[in-house]
């Protein structure tokens, strides 16, 4: 079945339609503002009868509901959801720039060329326009707020349009007055009746082109899916700015009273602090985007709905799919909203609180912000069960599965979607097969001579892993997760240094892996500097303000897994091998895994990552 039609209409019934408030927009479409230049070639694009594209507009009165609001400048009084027929989708700034120049006698809001807010009043100037095409292009002018053209920094005036007598001695003609101009050819006849034959003329070519100009016009019907409504306004839009979930579903919640923004974003007016409050106060919940918080809840929705059909003997295609996709996020009503949300904002906490306790600490070594969104689902079924040891173990074991085997990079509505599916199953019944995520994953040796920067996901998990083995700083002998990472500067840094690294014609991809990397303070690194790890080493011990023992030292690099027999003969060969498998010894602990021995893996593939500078 066709959801729309195409045609032409006149371009005055268009405007005529706002003015009415038949057609409006739908409150996810943002407020614009053309600049002056753009409004002056739109307009003289329709003077010569040029096309301008087409509008795009969406029947009312289908399942799919917005909360609307009338085109800037159209009367407020106007009782917009009872006369609202259509809603704009693509066309808002020509049309909107049309209906404030063209039909509201008030000054329109627009931009200079040096992006200021301005107010301006369109003119044509009838001699000019009347020269010909070329004539045309020149002789839209915008004039101020008092309908003066200025010039010398706003000194002196050298257009005056200020009163009806003004414009008809320049013979200056109002664009506010192109589609019914019967008072101002009155006023005209009645000042100098010599130029009003010259001004029938300009009607005539001018005038009437607007009057007649149709516009091509694409109609959805009402029939149209929010999904379809979404993805069109997407593709048509011209503003650089992609719609989101969230916003749709704002306009969607506000058509049933609901104000979504401040559920999220809290409203300051009255004092009611939102969910983002919430998760801004946790660092490593502080950047989940509340489209990820409507996927969580999709999860919730559809996984209740699933139970549900099942229960009730459904089988096949009649059993609701548990989704977190787009479609099935816009589709998601409001009451299963006021359900879940407050429900899953307690999960997501929970999930703070075991990421803490995995030794995730900072919001940039955190490896996938993804993951977070099928956690926090779990915890919402589970509560406080997953303190349990075994099942803490299995969320631990699939957590560290997914973030070593880098499986949540991309796309991963399906994923996230099994996953919820599958934990809780391995969870509740000792015979399920583990998840999916949990099967997949898998860590190639290899793979760690090609980890230097934190741009991959299992690097930033090996930094976490460390600290969580309980490595202490070089310096201050701390345990890293007991310091302050803003305070202490702490960071992943080189372990061989770089300089020493290079004097020995060690190449860059060896040296930069994740391998010879390991966290540590900004005061530790500076010490460090260049130098052979023997001579740091004694240069650490000898310090004032330290005052290490060699055994106790040898006890800090150790919490690093770091030899301290292989650093201090500065035997960077032997280090980096001894290392790496005992860097693939706590890989294969956190995954429940047992890694590939470097004799049965495939060769080594350079990973394409730049090298990062953390020194």
């Amino acid at each position: 079945m066709t959801t729309f039609d195409s045609t032409k209409t006149a371009l005055s019934k268009l405007l005529e339609q706002i003015m009415e408030g038949k057609i409006q927009l739908p409150d996810f479409q943002r407020g614009w503002v053309w600049d002056d230049s753009h409004i002056q070639s739109l307009l003289v694009s329709i003077a010569r009868s040029f096309p301008i594209g087409s509008v795009m507009l969406l029947e009312t009165g289908g399942t799919t509901r917005f909360q609307i609001r009338l085109v800037e400048g159209v009367s407020p009084d106007l009782k917009t959801n009872e006369m609202v027929e259509k809603l704009i989708l693509d066309g808002q700034q020509r049309l909107t720039s049309l209906t404030q120049v063209l039909k509201i006698n008030s000054a329109v809001k627009t931009k200079d060329d040096k992006n200021r807010e301005v107010q301006r009043f369109y003119y044509i100037d009838i001699e000019k326009a009347l020269t010909g095409n070329s004539g045309v292009d020149d002789a839209i002018v915008a004039v101020d707020e008092k309908k003066t053209l200025r010039k010398n920094f706003g000194r002196d005036i050298v257009l005056d349009l200020s009163t009806p007598e003004k414009e008809f001695a320049s013979f200056y003609f109002p664009c506010n007055q192109i589609l019914n101009s019967d008072k101002w050819e009155e006023g005209l006849m009645a000042y100098d009746t010599a130029k009003f034959a010259r001004y029938m003329e300009f009607r005539k070519f001018i005038l009437n082109a607007f009057r007649e100009y149709q516009v091509p016009l694409i109609e959805l019907k009402k029939e149209t899916s929010k999904e379809a409504v979404c993805l069109v306004f997407e593709k048509v839009n011209t503003g650089g700015v992609p719609l989101s979930v969230f916003e749709l579903a704002t306009a969607t919640y506000a058509a049933d009273g609901f104000n979504l923004r401040d559920d999220w974003y809290g409203n300051t007016l009255t004092s009611v602090d939102g969910r983002h409050k919430t998760f801004v106060s946790k660092p490593l919940l502080r950047d989940i985007e509340p489209t990820e918080f409507l996927q969580g809840l999709s999860l919730l929705h559809t996984f209740e709905r699933r139970n549900d059909d099942v229960l009730a003997g459904r089988t096949g295609k009649d059993v609701t799919a548990v989704s977190a996709k787009r479609e099935h996020v816009l589709a998601l009503p409001l009451y299963a909203y006021k359900k879940w949300a407050d429900k899953l904002t307690n999960g997501f906490l929970e999930v703070d609180r075991f990421l803490r306790m995995e030794g995730l600490y900072h919001p940039k070594f955190l490896p996938y912000r993804s993951q977070i969104i099928p956690l926090a689902t779990v915890m919402v079924h589970l509560a406080e069960r997953w303190l349990e040891p075994v099942i803490r173990q299995k969320i631990a074991r699939w957590y560290w599965c997914g973030v070593l085997g880098e499986l949540y990079g991309g796309a991963v509505e399906t994923r996230i979607a099994l996953d919820l599916q599958n934990l809780i199953d391995w969870i509740d019944n000792s015979t399920a097969d583990e998840p999916v995520t949990v099967i997949a994953a898998g860590f190639q040796p290899s793979r760690l001579e090609t980890l230097r920067t934190r741009t991959s996901a299992a690097y930033r998990g090996i930094y976490v892993l460390l600290q969580r083995h309980g490595s202490k700083d070089f310096f201050w002998k701390a345990r890293m997760i007991d310091l302050d990472r803003d305070e202490y500067k702490i960071d992943i840094h080189h372990i061989f240094p770089k300089d020493w690294c290079q004097t020995q014609g060690i190449a860059p991809k060896v040296f930069d892996s994740i391998i010879n990397k390991t966290p540590i303070s900004y005061k530790a690194n500076r010490m460090i500097g260049g130098k052979a790890p023997s001579k740091y080493l004694q240069q650490i011990q000898e310090h004032s303000q330290v005052q290490i023992s060699t055994a106790e030292q040898d006890d800090i690099l150790a919490s690093h897994i770091i030899d301290p027999r292989l650093l201090r003969a500065d035997d960077f060969t032997s280090f980096f091998e001894k290392r790496k498998k005992d860097l693939l010894g706590i890989i294969s602990s956190a995954m429940g895994k047992q890694i590939l021995t470097a004799e049965s893996e495939p060769p080594a593939q350079d990973a394409d990552e730049e090298e990062e500078d953390e020194d």
